[in-house]
């Protein structure tokens, strides 16, 4: 997603969250969007004009008739929109959107706009609670508005549940997918990642480097695409994606057993994960003592299922498989064997051992090949930007 060009309206309310909401602007301008801040008078008690202003480079408008021309500016402002955000929104806010009430230059606003609008509620427990207010924001959502759900926790009340307002990545996050073309609706994608662990015994275990970044961003991107995504994780230490389902598994067979379980309604398969070829045969059931009189230590192994391979046997003709190869040399040799010897539909082949790309590394560099032959280098970049072309070209061949 990109934001430069966009136009975002930001509401500002009342709560005492409103300081958060200069941390969610600077993430925005920080994307590149272009940020026009309305505020309404109880917000001022909280937060001052001047700090949004400074960090939006825009006037902050917060009274349709004493401020600068805003009697028109505020039509203008709600023409522009590419989004709409309010956070955090209070319970009368909420009241006065949802029931067409335009008393100040953010109700008033908001009544103008056309675009996709977020709304997220910060608030009291039991405000939030408030069967009036959940009636508010059940209207808003059967009108096309966004909701984001409150966290839970510790609020400035000192009451502990649900009202806090999420974190400003987060919320940025929601946006930007709010913003993204919706060209995976309707595609149901499945999505392995990161490592396989297979034990030797309880202290000690065989897997390999994979952090799980391009497979979570690979699935990042298809959720904000309008794909319903199941993510089928190893043992990461990552954040689930919003919007994705996620089933964590450890081993190869029960990575195995869950991706061939989700392969019949998938419409795209994407398989990144690195998978443990080998696993011992017997498990120790307690630690392996080091002794002093035999410094040698042999472990039997024995080869793991092969996934890519079962799926690629049992794939039907209108689901399109990827594969990911991690290789040290021979990487268009290697890659093409795989694919073939996989029934692969395209495969992301890359070396690994740099410390800017690969395993571990926030940026990737990565070459796709495709069953006809052709073939696309992706240069060093972001992992969620590799991401972004990868599903371009998967749309694209897909037609």
């Amino acid at each position: 997603m990109d934001f430069q060009n966009k136009h975002i309206l930001f509401g500002v309310t009342g709560g005492i969250a409103a300081y958060k909401a200069v941390e969610l602007l600077r993430l925005l301008k920080k994307a590149g969007a272009n940020v026009n801040v309305i505020m309404t008078g109880s917000a001022q008690k909280f937060v001052g004009k001047t700090t949004f202003e400074v960090l939006s480079e825009n006037p902050v408008l917060s009274d349709l008739f004493f401020d600068t021309d805003s009697s028109i500016k505020h039509i203008d402002l709600a023409a522009r929109a590419d989004a709409a955000i309010i956070a955090p929104a209070t319970a009368n806010t909420i009241a006065k959107f949802a029931h067409g009430i335009a008393d100040d230059a953010l109700s008033t606003t908001l009544l103008a706009v056309t675009c996709p609008v977020m709304i997220c509620p910060s608030m009291n427990t039991d405000m939030y609670q408030n069967i009036r207010v959940q009636r508010n924001l059940d209207i808003l959502e059967k009108d096309g508005w966004q909701i984001l759900d409150p966290d839970s926790g510790v609020l400035a009340c000192k009451t502990v549940g649900t009202g806090r307002l999420p974190d400003s990545g987060f919320i940025f996050d929601r946006v930007e997918a709010m913003l993204t073309k919706k060209d995976l609706n309707g595609k149901k994608i499945l999505v392995s990642a990161g490592p396989t662990v297979e034990a030797i015994d309880p202290v000690r275990f065989v897997s390999n480097h994979s952090s799980g970044k391009m497979g979570y961003a690979i699935a990042r991107a298809a959720e904000k695409r309008g794909g319903q995504v199941t993510l089928v994780s190893g043992p990461v230490s990552l954040e689930a994606p919003a919007g994705v389902e996620c089933i964590d598994v450890v081993t190869c067979e029960e990575m195995a057993d869950q991706m061939l379980a989700g392969l019949d309604q998938a419409d795209i398969i994407i398989k990144v994960a690195a998978v443990a070829d080998y696993k011992p045969v017997e498990p120790k059931t307690s630690k392996i003592k080091k002794k002093d009189n035999n410094k040698d230590l042999s472990i039997l192994m024995i080869q793991n299922p092969d996934i890519l391979k079962l799926i690629g046997e049992k794939k039907r003709k209108n689901q399109f498989l990827v594969g990911f190869a991690a290789e040290t040399n021979d990487l268009e040799k290697n890659a093409l064997m795989k694919m073939q010897k996989k029934n692969l539909d395209m495969i992301a082949a890359n070396i690994v051992g740099s410390t800017d790309s690969g395993f571990k590394a926030d940026t990737n560099k990565v070459k796709l090949f495709f069953k006809n032959g052709s073939s696309f280098d992706i240069p060093l970049m972001e992992k969620g930007k590799v991401a972004d072309i990868l599903i371009d070209h998967i749309i694209d061949k897909m037609g």
